[in-house]
């Protein structure tokens, strides 16, 4: 050892604790960056980051230093002089290098599932020890993982056991000891003040500065803050600019719970009215997929064939292809499918206290005759979802409630996703044969480290990784829904298949788009008509939708052409000049709005096709060009015709030829009128109980 070295050792006891805690730190910074990639993280970027890194580093160690001084300042001196003082120094610069060694793999395997330092997730991993000890069990080999910190820790000690052992005693003066105290104090007081988080964010690429921190130090802000910094995962703008845009547009600001009123409207990012239901369901199930992106799915471009079943739901159910999620862990998922709210600073509504009582979806439905159900395959009082579904009226039932002998597989997060499944049929059925509505959100745990499943079922062993895990949910959400087909209830029931958040939402960027983009499926063949939706939509509008579509009125009385704002049919409209009609297409939406009874829905379109008319009566079904004669029949012996249908048809079919846009409208309503009526035919035979509205008194006019 060289005497300079020597000299600052005799000064600053446990010198060489904080050099191997700043060379551990600073080689898991490099293994980090080199694991992200140059593509993401440019040459250039380094030196900074690199500086910075070592800048936070100084300031941890900083409270790292703190015991020696301590130690150095109280400790007697002929305690220093003992037998025992070489082993001891040994002892504790190996359970040191055990630290730090463990804390690089901690850092390492966080990075990899997260792409972030330690954050509020690690934070409230502390939490529920069970399931993150259990997590690494059953994902890592943890015995080899600890033997190799041990071997390492010893190799370290043992290579700088010269300098260990030669280490001397630090001063015995009343003023070194003074000094040391003083240090103790100033030290930690002084990296209190400078260690803020919120310098790390020097660059706009995110890996960057997420490498310019050390992890401890942002474990330690999390759990001082024992929150989500909103800002670095959320677009926000400053208040300022916020109010100019605001301004701008015409919109007050107004106080809390006040209506925003403006210039300019707000509109509804999904209209529910554009969904092609034949009618509303009577149930509904929404299926919660866990850390499911949409660049998984066959139907994004995933070349791998991990969704056979979803991508079949996807074309014969309604594709959402620009569905993104609120956020990045489930319980903000829960609360935005739950309750339609953006997310909040600070912790998800579904972890805060007061949380009951709330506007939830379930709760909303609850009044139409629908029974909420939360169902899932972990235990409840995971992220507190029990505590929150519980106190706003849903039935709640996790893996604790599920008969043992219907557990096939179970890992530490949950139940196997297919037997989940068969749990929720049973639910569901206990639930129909009580004559009450179905109403249930249903949330996996298979598509989660350890990405272990029961085997035998999809081509890949477990635990088959991210891809086997994506593969085994896929199989589980077919299986369940190829059991539901056999079901009274299925013809009925309107499935939503929904990711809670993706798999990750790392990416260079501040806020990597494509890394809240998911899939959402809505799956019920028996009442709607297959199609892509490809506007945005965000998880909020859920749950708004769903209230739409499950809770339509029936308006049998009134008329379409009334209804749509039109006030005379369209054929009056376009003999009078007028070229704005409604479309047979918008009619066919109107009367889904209407009424959720195909019966009810014929009557409607039959009415309106009797406003077509150049008088009462229905003769008109004689001239649809497009199956004429089935149409004809089909309403004869379905719909009975009032006895004052009669009508000038000679003049009126003469009109009809010569006029091709009347002709496409007729046409068009005939054709409507058919499939409704066949609609009615196959959901109830009753249909002869149609009600048509009062017939017209006037020539385009309706009786009120």
């Amino acid at each position: 050892m060289n005497t300079p070295y020597k000299a600052l050792l005799k000064k600053l006891p446990f010198l060489h604790h904080a050099l191997l805690f700043l060379a551990m730190a600073s080689l898991t910074r490099f293994v980090l960056a080199t694991r992200t990639g140059l593509d993401s993280m440019p040459l250039g970027l380094w030196p900074e980051f690199m500086l910075r890194g070592l800048l936070a580093d100084v300031l941890v160690m900083c409270w790292l230093l703190v015991p020696g001084f301590v130690w150095a300042a109280v400790t007697p001196s002929r305690w220093r002089e003992t037998r025992w003082q070489n082993p001891i120094k040994l002892v504790l610069f190996g359970l040191n290098a055990v630290a730090l060694v463990f804390v690089a793999f901690s850092e390492y395997t966080f990075w990899e599932e997260f792409s972030t330092r330690f954050n509020f997730i690690a934070v409230d991993y502390l939490i529920y020890t069970q399931e993150v000890i259990g997590n690494l069990r059953e994902s890592y080999p943890i015995g080899w993982m600890f033997a190799a910190i041990a071997t390492i820790a010893i190799a370290l000690t043992w290579a700088f056991r010269g300098p260990i052992l030669s280490l001397p005693a630090a001063g015995h003066t009343k003023r070194a000891r003074l000094v040391y105290l003083a240090l103790a104090l100033v030290l930690p007081t002084l990296s209190w003040k400078l260690s803020d988080i919120d310098r790390m964010a020097f660059s706009n690429n995110a890996y960057a500065n997420e490498l310019s921190g050390n992890g401890v130090m942002t474990f330690g802000a999390a759990f001082r803050r024992n929150e989500l910094d909103y800002k670095r995962f959320y677009a926000t703008l400053e208040d300022e600019q916020a109010l100019k845009i605001l301004s701008s547009l015409g919109v007050e600001r107004h106080l809390l719970g006040q209506e925003l009123k403006g210039k300019h409207e707000a509109s509804e990012a999904f209209d529910a009215t554009r969904i092609p239901l034949k009618h509303a369901p009577k149930h509904v199930v929404m299926i919660m997929v866990e850390s499911f992106s949409a660049n998984f799915m066959g139907s994004f471009g995933n070349p791998k064939n991990l969704t056979p079943r979803l991508d079949e739901f996807a074309q014969n159910g309604l594709l959402f292809t620009q569905m993104y999620a609120t956020g990045t862990r489930t319980v903000r998922g829960l609360e935005a499918l739950s309750l339609g709210t953006p997310p909040i600073p600070g912790q998800s509504i579904v972890r805060r206290p007061n949380n009951d009582g709330l506007a939830t979806l379930g709760e909303v439905l609850r009044p139409q005759g629908f029974e909420p159900m939360f169902i899932y395959g972990g235990y409840g009082y995971f992220d507190n979802m029990n505590a929150f579904f519980q106190g706003n009226n849903y039935k709640v039932i996790d893996r604790t409630e599920f008969p043992k002998e219907s557990i096939g597989f179970e890992n530490v997060w949950g139940v196997g996703d297919e037997f989940l499944f068969d749990n929720v049929i049973t639910q569901l059925d206990k639930t129909h044969q009580s004559g009450k509505r179905i109403m249930a959100q249903v949330m996996t745990t298979s598509n989660h480290r350890p990405y272990t499943y029961a085997n035998g079922r999809i081509d890949i062993p477990s635990p088959g990784g991210r891809d086997g895990a994506v593969k085994y949910t896929d199989y589980s959400i077919g299986h369940f829904l190829d059991k539901a087909k056999t079901k009274p209830w299925f013809a009925d029931t309107l499935f939503v298949i929904v990711a809670d958040h993706c798999a990750s939402a790392a990416g260079k960027t501040k806020l990597p788009v494509p890394g809240y983009h998911i899939p959402m499926i809505m799956y019920a063949p028996k009442l709607l008509k297959p199609g892509k939706y490809t506007e945005l939509v965000s998880q909020i509008d859920i749950g708004n939708a769903l209230t739409e579509l499950l809770q339509r009125k029936k308006m049998t009385a009134v008329r379409l052409s009334e209804l749509s704002g039109v006030g005379e049919p369209m054929i009056s409209r376009y003999r009078n000049g007028d070229q704005k009609w409604i479309s047979p297409e918008d009619l066919a939406a109107l009367a889904r709005h209407a009424s959720d009874d195909p019966r009810d829905r014929a009557g409607l379109i039959k009415a309106h096709l009797l406003d077509e008319c150049t008088g009462p009566g229905a003769e008109l079904l004689e001239i649809s060009v497009r199956g004429a004669q089935e149409l004809r029949d089909v309403a004869r012996t379905t719909i009975p015709l009032p006895a004052e249908a009669e009508v000038n048809f000679a003049a009126l079919r003469e009109w009809y030829i010569k006029d091709a846009r009347v002709r496409e409208i007729v046409d068009n309503l005939g054709e409507l009128l058919r499939e409704t009526i066949t609609d009615a035919t196959a959901t109830d035979t009753r249909v002869s109980e149609v009600a048509v509205p009062a017939n017209k008194t006037k020539k385009g006019k309706s009786a009120p």
